[in-house]
């Protein structure tokens, strides 16, 4: 009954989930637009105190701060809950596509809708950086943090580890001052270690079970060996889903074809390169996370056991398998974390930490702006006017107006219709 009063949240998430384009770093603006400053579910520096932490988290940045949302506004319940309802319409689909596969030979063709959903994404992401340069930007080292996590950001904008390790940085740099030490507060709680204990144990009896089952040649090794493969992906990716991809491109579409399983004659997951490639694109089309592409990879590599139980079982395991550790790792740290600011130590690096969050949100945007506005043809580069009109309009409304982010998503979605 606790959990009647948090439906309107609940509501207001299954909303953002089938409206939250852009990844990541999209979804952050939608993220401050809507629990924010139209719900006040969290103030502005909880939000940029949540994206900082994930951030130095392996695993899904955007679907971790949306579950802390959860967290902070119903305890373990309500992040459970939040969790299930932000990743359940984008595995549907992406699930579903695994299935339908087989009917959009010519998927190419309409999916021209979505046209204007990336220069939108990054006018959410103009709008979150220019609010978060409010919030953690008032003095020369964070200046400095910024510019300097700006620039390494545009530069290397490809190298997933440059994001936890400019963090890092970022919070050593502001501890060579002792001038800004909060307070004594109450002293740290004991740690509580179950989730901790959760994600070790089931990370150990999952590469146990599915190395068993594959050497045992149990009848239905491939879903243990799907579990394993994207608890792994979920445990240990930084970066997001450009980073995941090439991972599981690797192991469902290269490593198949390696000399060494075609001479062992190994029945290994796999899947064809065009499909792989679809699933990808797609994804990045619809609303949600990217991690979504689980669903359509767990369900691509059952399809070869030709049973619809099998398949579908693939979809929920390769979902599950890719966020269950996301959820641990962050239920588990928060509260660790939250524990450790009472430090003074920890307290002054988060001036750093949150300066080379706007840093990176900052040098996202121009990177992505330079990667759609300017278009190469030929020896000649051309500017995307209509592009950069989205970004630029997307920005001001968000700015300028209260008009909330679904219709500013179903706007662009109807002009990349029409043109």
């Amino acid at each position: 009954m606790v959990l009647l009063r948090h439906i309107p949240f609940l509501r207001t998430v299954f909303l953002y989930s089938v409206t939250a384009f852009g990844g990541p770093q999209g979804h952050y603006g939608m993220m401050l637009k809507t629990f924010v400053q139209k719900r006040k579910d969290i103030s502005e520096h909880e939000l940029l105190d949540f994206v900082s932490f994930c951030n130095m988290l392996p695993g899904a940045s955007s679907t971790q701060t949306i579950t802390l949302i959860g967290y902070k506004r119903g305890g373990i319940p309500l992040a459970i809950l939040t969790l299930l309802i932000w990743i359940l319409p984008a595995c549907t689909i992406m699930g579903a596509l695994s299935f339908l596969l087989d009917y959009f030979d010519d998927i190419g063709l309409h999916v021209s809708v979505f046209r204007f959903i990336k220069p939108m994404a990054i006018g959410f992401i103009a709008f979150s950086s220019f609010r978060m340069y409010g919030v953690a930007i008032h003095n020369t080292i964070t200046r400095v943090i910024m510019v300097v996590a700006g620039i390494t950001t545009f530069l290397a904008f490809k190298t997933p580890w440059v994001f936890p390790i400019l963090i890092v940085a970022a919070g050593i740099a502001t501890n060579f001052s002792d001038k800004r030490i909060p307070q004594k507060g109450n002293p740290p709680k004991q740690i509580k270690w179950g989730n901790m204990l959760i994600f070790l144990a089931i990370f150990a009896v999952a590469g146990y079970l599915s190395e068993t089952a594959a050497t045992q040649h149990w009848k239905s090794r491939k879903a243990f060996n799907l579990f394993e493969n994207t608890y792994r992906f979920g445990s240990l990716v930084f970066g997001g889903g450009d980073v995941l991809m090439p991972l599981m491109y690797e192991q469902y579409v290269t490593r198949p074809e390696t000399k060494r399983i075609q001479e062992n004659k190994r029945d290994v997951l796999k899947m064809e390169r065009d499909d792989f490639l679809t699933g990808s694109g797609f994804v990045r089309a619809i609303p949600g996370p990217v991690f979504s592409i689980g669903a359509f990879t767990g369900g691509m590599v059952m399809r070869s056991e030709n049973n619809t139980s099998m398949q579908l079982l693939g979809c929920v395991l390769g979902a599950v398998g890719l966020f269950l550790p996301s959820a641990l790792l962050v239920l588990f740290f928060f509260p660790v974390w939250h524990n450790l600011k009472k430090y003074a130590v920890i307290y002054r690096s988060l001036e750093g930490i949150n300066a080379a969050v706007v840093g990176i949100m900052m040098g996202a945007t121009l990177y992505l702006i330079k990667d759609i506005v300017l278009i190469e043809l030929g020896n000649m580069t051309q500017v995307g006017f209509i592009d950069l009109a989205i970004i630029i309009t997307t920005f001001l409304l968000l700015n300028k107006t209260k008009i909330p982010p679904p219709f500013i998503v179903l706007s662009c979605l109807l002009v990349g219709w029409l043109i």
